[in-house]
This record gives C-alpha cells, structure tokens and sequence, in this order.
C-alpha cells in the first residue's frame, strides 16, 4: 500500500515537478556561470606542460582528455554551422542580389557550368552561414579555453565575444564596401576587352575576400587576449615588425585572388594597419596585466 500511494504521488506532482526543473533551471545554469567564472586554476607555464607529456603519465592523460574536449567543441560548432547554413538557404536568392550590386545585379552575371549556379548558391549561403554562426562559434572557442585561463582572464575573454563579432562583420563590411568597389573598377576597365563575368568566379571573389579579411579583424582582439594571458609582448611585436609585414604580404598575395598588385595591395594595407592596432591593444593589455599581477600576488 505505501509503494502504491509514493507511485501515485509521483504521478499526481510529475507535472509540478516539471515546471519547477523548467524554471529553475535558467537559474541553475547561471549558478554554475557565475562559480565557473570565478574558479582559477594553477598557474602552469605551457612549455613545462609539454614538456612533461613526454614524463608524466597524469600530464599525457590530462593532454588526451583534452583533444577528446576539443573534438566535442569542433562537433557542436559544426552543428550549428550547418544549422545557420539551412536557415541561409531562405534568403541566399536575395542575398546574391545584394551581392551583384557592384556588377549591376544578377543579370550582369553568367553561369557556363550546368552546376554553378548551384555551387553560387551554397558558397553564399556558407558565407552567411558563417556570418550568423559566428557568435557561438566564438562561444566555443571561448569555452574550450577557458578552463585553462584564471577568474580575471575568464571574465575578460567572456566579454571579448561580442567585440569579436562587431570586429568579423566590420570586417565584411569594410570588404564590400571600401575595397570590392575598387578591385572591380581596377579589374573591368584594365583592358577594352568586354567583361562578361562569371558568377562563379566573381561570388568566389566576393565571399572569399570578404571572409578572409572579416578574418584578419580579429588580429588586434587576438593580440590582446594572448598577451593579457601572458603569450605575447608588445616589445617583440614592435621589434618584428618588418618581418610582420613581409608575411602580411605573402598572405595579402595568397589571399587576393588575382595577380594584379592593386589589389594585393587594397588587401595588405588594412592588415599592415590592424599589426599595428595590434601593437597598441598588445600595449595596453600588458600595461593591464603588470597592474593585476602584483594583486593576484598578495591573495
């Protein structure tokens, strides 16, 4: 009799029960936020830590636990990747449109191969894909790390998120705006010979140049979190900088899809400009991370 009324108990207050998980549980997961920003962690120098991989059985087994992290996080950034891809398949037509408007629209534009207005339509819409899914890709990224970094570093690369965001789709932006105008002028009136485009080859163009350098954006805000953790100073960035410019142009000229130097060089100038940004953020996060050392000192 007393196992049939905690049964019949159980069964009357499940859906009590339920709605106080449902409700409860955007609190729980703050809980566990606020404990886990505010938990550090042992202060470890990274070349010892790889240099033990080689001695310690604990440490090859910490480093194992930690490749098995980085596939779950790879899994899930490609879930949702492909998710916001799906819902860029509702407005990849429209976004084409937009994106043909330097040439004067869609109808400007050909397709010679029976699957390249297909392969169009899919490179706009991972492009877009990319784009939406970029805050959680960002989350990701920032998850992983996170274990390893301290409350202060945590809290810090927590709030970088949506300054990386801004910065990816400045970056885009910047692109289509300032240097796609341009490259097209530079690359349609070089020659009289008539320009009857491919849409492959000029949504290629497009995409390709505006997520590389929505990419190269991030440089400064990277430059800024590896040195507030300790990786990076702005004296060597400073020191190396005509080395930094050497490679800007040897990826300017990977990166820029034609051979022509005007464009190499719409796309090496921003990113000889972001190194530089980059020196000054450098500066400030270590001119930050010298004030907060003596404090973490004294605790």
């Amino acid at each position: 009799m007393k196992k049939f009324l905690q049964s019949f108990w159980r069964v009357i207050t499940w859906p009590f029960r339920m709605i106080f998980r449902i409700i409860a549980w955007p609190f729980r997961m703050i809980g566990r936020g606020f404990q886990f920003l505010n938990t550090d962690v042992d202060d470890r120098p990274i070349l010892d830590t790889f240099s033990n991989l080689a001695t310690e059985s604990d440490a090859r087994a910490s480093f194992w636990e930690h490749v098995e992290a980085l596939r779950i996080h790879l899994f899930r950034m490609l879930i949702a990747l492909s998710i916001c891809v799906g819902i860029s398949f509702y407005f990849a037509k429209p976004l084409m449109a937009f994106l043909a408007g330097p040439v004067g629209g869609l109808d400007k534009l050909q397709a010679i191969q029976v699957t390249e207005e297909l392969g169009v339509f899919m490179r706009v819409a991972l492009t877009s894909g990319i784009a939406i899914a970029f805050p959680y890709l960002a989350f990701e990224i920032w998850l992983f790390a996170a274990p390893g970094l301290n409350s202060r570093e945590k809290k810090n690369t927590l709030f970088g998120i949506p300054i990386a965001v801004l910065l990816f789709l400045t970056g885009m932006t910047f692109t289509y705006l300032i240097l796609i105008p341009p490259a097209l002028k530079f690359l349609a009136g070089f020659t009289d010979i008539a320009q009857d485009w491919a849409a492959a080859e000029y949504f290629g163009f497009i995409t390709g140049l505006m997520l590389w350098i929505g990419a190269f954006f991030e440089f400064p805000l990277v430059i800024y979190v590896l040195t507030s953790i300790g990786l990076v100073k702005p004296q060597i960035l400073l020191k190396q900088w005509r080395i930094a410019v050497v490679v800007i142009a040897i990826i300017a000229a990977a990166v820029t899809p034609t051979i022509d130097p005007v464009n190499m060089a719409l796309v090496m100038l921003p990113m000889t400009a972001l190194y530089f940004i980059s020196i000054g953020m450098s500066q400030l996060a270590y001119a930050a991370r010298k004030r907060n050392m003596p404090a973490e000192e004294s605790v």
